[in-house]
């Protein structure tokens, strides 16, 4: 049940971070990378 609802929420969020790629300014490859940054704080911030 957990893996399901974990990619449900994944599928819906790639599909949310398409959308604003395509809509932010700017380079796709500037906003993938502050994204991938932002996403990885939050897990580090959330294991501790």
């Amino acid at each position: 049940m957990a893996f399901r609802t974990t990619l449900g929420w994944s599928l819906i969020s790639s599909g949310i971070v398409t959308l604003l790629l395509g809509v932010l300014p700017g380079g796709d490859l500037m906003w993938g990378l502050i994204l991938l940054v932002v996403g990885v704080a939050t897990l580090l911030y959330r294991q501790t």
